[in-house]
């Protein structure tokens, strides 16, 4: 399996974490809604930005994503609030689009958000 490539960094103040808890809610005529869990596993979503010291690591991020990964594929992911390794994809297959960001110390950024299974 490909692995994310370490040239890419993650800007951890950016990483927001989210999931759809999979339960299914059914409203009673009277007193309290029933609730059942619909999946065994939970699909969890982190939004966060990449960012890339030079034009060099943008672009080869890229050729990763359309050459390594076919822009759907999973890849090993090191979770970077539990530093746990999973296995992981962008969400739609989308990696958002490239700009430059003033004044940082890595240049170039990403907004991503990739999925899990939990």
């Amino acid at each position: 399996m490909a692995a994310f490539p370490l040239f890419a960094g993650v800007l951890y103040d950016t990483v927001r974490s989210s999931f759809d808890p999979a339960v299914m809610r059914t409203e009673m005529e009277r007193g309290v809604p029933k609730q059942r869990v619909l999946n065994t596993r939970v699909l969890m979503k982190l939004a966060m930005t990449l960012d890339f010291a030079t034009p060099v690591d943008a672009v080869s991020f890229e050729s990763w994503y359309f050459d390594d990964i076919g822009r759907i594929g999973w890849f090993d992911f090191r979770h970077p609030l539990t530093g746990l390794t999973v296995q992981a994809r962008f969400e739609g297959g989308s990696i958002g689009e490239l700009r430059p960001a003033d004044g940082a110390d890595r240049p170039w950024q990403r907004d991503v958000v990739v999925e899990f299974l939990r």
